[in-house]
């Protein structure tokens, strides 16, 4: 699943992309891919004659600042697991997992693939609360780069916590964005072992854990994201993190800093990479 940093390079594609360039009209290829408004041809009435003023982020959701209007409508994407937010000419070949085509200006088009469709796509119409459409964005914690994520804001959140601290960061109640890849590659940065409780946490850990959180995100972000999960940009182009990842993927591998082999465990259903020699 594309995690904060695929995201934000993606928004960050699509500002440099598609900003003021008219939409004049789209193609629906499977109609559950929207999720507002029910009818798909609502959603293409919706967003034709419209221009996208800004793309935002909000954990792992975009949102599209739609214009003219006097009051914002918005146009929300989530990628989920495998969707992916392309700019191409209209007569690039159609991958078989379009599932959505955004007509703009000048023969250009924004298309979302998503192979295991889990995908979804939302107009928001004008003076109507974002989170009351888009309702997941009503429970995700503050973001990461927000100023808001202080160290007192996370120690708070991890408090008398009787879960591992490796299920915790992927609960976006309690940091929004932070995904598999990230929480692995943070907890390793930080020395801390996957499956110490919470509440077993010292503020000196805690503390290396919310600084890791931000240089991991920082450098896969400036690495453009990583190639797991099929990840491309809005330019079809691999992000280049994986190849440096300190233990995410990486079972089996030499530590990078002692040259223990990574070791993978199960952990609430997901894996987690760990080595057991720096972290303890």
């Amino acid at each position: 699943m594309p995690e904060l940093p695929e995201v934000e390079t993606i928004r960050r594609g699509l500002n440099q992309f598609t900003l003021h360039r008219k939409i004049t009209g789209g193609d629906v290829l499977l109609n559950r891919t929207i999720a507002y408004p029910f009818s798909v041809n609502e959603f293409i009435c919706e967003i034709t004659g419209s221009a996208i003023a800004a793309w935002h982020r909000r954990g792992k959701y975009l949102l599209g600042e739609l214009t003219p209007s006097p009051q914002t409508p918005w146009l929300g994407v989530h990628l989920r697991m495998t969707g992916q937010l392309l700019w191409l000419h209209q007569d690039e070949p159609l991958h078989k997992h379009t599932r959505v085509r955004l007509f703009f200006e000048n023969q250009q088009e924004l298309r979302f693939v998503d192979q295991r469709t889990f995908g979804q796509m939302w107009c928001v119409p004008p003076g109507v609360a974002v989170e009351s459409i888009i309702t997941g964005l009503g429970k995700l914690a503050v973001d990461p780069f927000s100023p808001q994520f202080t160290l007192e804001y996370f120690a708070d959140k991890l408090q008398n916590r009787r879960r591992p601290i490796k299920t915790a960061l992927l609960d976006q109640s309690v940091v929004a964005g932070l995904g598999n890849i990230y929480a692995d590659e943070a907890l390793f940065k930080s020395g801390i072992l996957p499956v110490t409780l919470c509440m077993d946490l010292q503020l000196q850990q805690i503390q290396r854990l919310h600084t890791a959180i931000i240089q991991v995100l920082e450098t896969s972000i400036a690495a453009g994201g990583t190639t797991f999960s099929n990840f491309l940009n809005v330019q079809g182009v691999n992000g280049n993190y994986g190849g440096v990842a300190w233990v995410y993927n990486r079972t089996g591998a030499p530590c990078r800093v002692c040259g223990t082999p990574i070791e993978r465990i199960k952990l609430g259903g997901r894996s987690s990479h760990f080595c057991p020699q720096c972290q303890s």
